[in-house]
């Protein structure tokens, strides 16, 4: 689907967004990875056209948080989290990731009369029809007449984004000698394990590569790494010149791939291997220990390799250039290309 800016102007023009920004609530439980899918859709709409973003995080009571999407109600919500009872007035656009919004997401068409447009990222796998868009990774193989594939999930990283967020770790990361060589370890999962020994292996591979090329290190861990894993790789490479983040304090990643040469990145997340693509940077993909047949994961990086951003890592940090990917843009395009006026 391709929309022009003019296409984007003359929708605006019939929704009457040049008296006011769009209203666009950004929903999910809060867990950091889930909510920048939407928030990161989000902010590429209000790149396009003026907007107004919330966010609206949604929880539910641990005695309900397992009942099936269909049996769940507004009385089930945990304290403090986001009631569709007590809304006066629904947005214009409700952007939703992950499982926990499910319930509302599929009501709210009914609860605001019709006035919110509906979006979901990732496969709801549940009354796919009470979405009016679905933006779901390709690598998913979903499709249906309101679906949108994209080559990963969106996400918010963008070339202006890491530029304003280096200056703060310049004084860290400046004086490191090129190539700069970024690393981001995911972890444990239900198709990915990354026990010490494999863990111990990846970072004397790591170590060589940098080594060799007389670089630099700049490593972060997800919120799934093995403690075990994390103390293996940290001992082995921490006498590379960089910077192992400990976790404390403002997160440098941004900083870390606006600064990085080449990117590595474990194979267990789809996330952090799209982002990594949108720098337009090398993109070494890290193998893990396997618990499953690899699925969807093999179907995302055989895409990022037939588009020139990805390659399995082979121990050298040999150059290549290709355009960055650009999905989130695409989504956001296409989303504003479905408003109709409501």
């Amino acid at each position: 689907m391709e929309v022009t800016s003019a296409d984007i102007e003359a929708e605006g023009r019939a929704r009457g967004m040049a008296a006011r920004p769009l209203s666009i609530w950004v929903v999910s439980d809060g867990r950091t990875g889930i909510q920048n899918q939407a928030l990161g859709l989000a902010e590429a709409i209000a790149r396009l056209t003026p907007a107004e973003i919330k966010i609206k995080q949604v929880r539910w009571r641990p005695a309900f948080d397992r009942l099936p999407s269909a049996l769940k109600s507004p009385a089930m919500l945990a304290p403090g989290s986001f009631d569709p009872r007590s809304v006066a007035e629904w947005p214009d656009l409700w952007i939703a990731t992950g499982r926990a919004s499910l319930p509302l997401s599929a009501r709210v068409r009914d609860w605001s009369g019709g006035k919110t447009f509906v979006v979901q990222t990732q496969d709801p796998r549940w009354r796919n029809d009470r979405y009016d868009l679905i933006v779901a990774p390709a690598h998913d193989d979903l499709s249906g007449p309101n679906v949108l594939s994209i080559t990963g999930s969106p996400h918010r990283i963008t070339r202006e984004r890491l530029a304003e967020a280096a200056p703060a770790f310049a004084a860290r990361i400046a004086p490191l000698p090129h190539p700069r060589v970024a690393v981001m370890v995911g972890g444990a999962s239900a198709a990915f394990d990354l026990p010490p020994d494999h863990a111990a292996d990846l970072a004397q591979r790591i170590a060589e590569a940098v080594t060799a090329a007389n670089g630099s290190l700049l490593l972060t861990y997800s919120r799934r790494t093995p403690e075990a894993a994390k103390a293996v790789m940290s001992d082995r490479l921490s006498a590379l010149p960089g910077w192992i983040w400990d976790g404390k304090g403002d997160n440098p990643l941004f900083a870390m791939l606006d600064a990085a040469d080449h990117i590595l990145v474990t194979e267990d997340s789809a996330n952090m291997a799209a982002e990594a693509a949108s720098t337009g940077k090398p993109v070494h993909v890290l193998p893990m220990i396997a618990k499953k047949a690899p699925g969807k994961f093999a179907r995302l990086h055989a895409d990022l390799q037939a588009r020139r951003a990805a390659r399995p890592f082979d121990g050298a940090l040999t150059p290549w250039t290709y355009a960055p990917l650009n999905e989130t843009e695409r989504a956001a395009r296409a989303v504003l290309a479905a408003l109709k006026p409501r």
